[in-house]
């Protein structure tokens, strides 16, 4: 498993989802055994919060042979509890669509297909910068994404068109916590951490 820094905030321990809540405010319900979570019913949020933020976790789909499209191994990971990047078994799919595993749902398609088959442990690592509002509100940039699965790029700095379906709300410019959905699907998460990142950098240079 990859080892968060020094700096990361560790958004699920391993050991029990003390930091997690389902979207009514009540205790998350997922099981947990041997550092692994495993979808149960409903979805659940991290209490963490973010803007800008290097986020790491690592995924298993369930083997479902019988099964096809949306039915196969489903869940989802939400950015901010807005953004949902599709958690499904689309291994061994040649050209993936805006529903398949890796994609930004119904907005982009991966930019190749980076899955594993059912069972073996992936991991996406996103890094995400946060939507942009004046004082009034008004979205004057739109959100962006890059993701990688499995060490590869499969959305390269997308401008998000804004929250996908099923979002927790649409108040972009306000820090959001990162949701996993429940499909109905025994999807299993562990080793989930992230870094929260400046909105900017130093305008100033001083050599020493």
């Amino acid at each position: 498993m990859f080892k968060p820094p020094e700096n990361a905030v560790v958004l699920f321990n391993g050991k029990d989802l003390n930091n997690w809540r389902q979207r009514n405010g009540q205790p998350a319900t997922w099981t947990v055994e041997d550092g692994v979570m495993t979808v149960v019913k409903g979805d659940i949020l991290s209490e963490e919060k973010f803007r800008d933020a290097f986020i790491h976790l690592e995924f298993r789909v369930p083997d479902m042979p019988e099964a096809t499209g949306q039915a196969k191994g489903n869940s989802g990971v939400y950015v901010q509890g807005r953004y949902e990047i599709q958690v499904l078994d689309s291994y061994g799919i040649n050209i993936p669509g805006k529903g398949d595993c890796g994609a930004i749902y119904n907005q982009f398609a991966p930019l190749v297909n980076a899955c594993k088959p059912a069972l073996e442990w992936q991991s996406y690592d996103i890094i995400f910068r946060a939507a942009r509002v004046n004082d009034e509100g008004e979205v004057i940039e739109n959100a962006r994404m890059t993701v990688l699965q499995n060490g590869q790029v499969i959305q390269n700095n997308v401008i998000l068109m804004g929250p996908t379906g099923g979002a927790i709300d649409h108040n972009v410019g306000e820090p959001g916590p990162l949701l996993l959905q429940d499909h109905g699907d025994k999807v299993q998460y562990r080793n989930i951490w992230m870094v929260h990142l400046p909105l900017e950098g130093s305008d100033t240079y001083e050599p020493r």
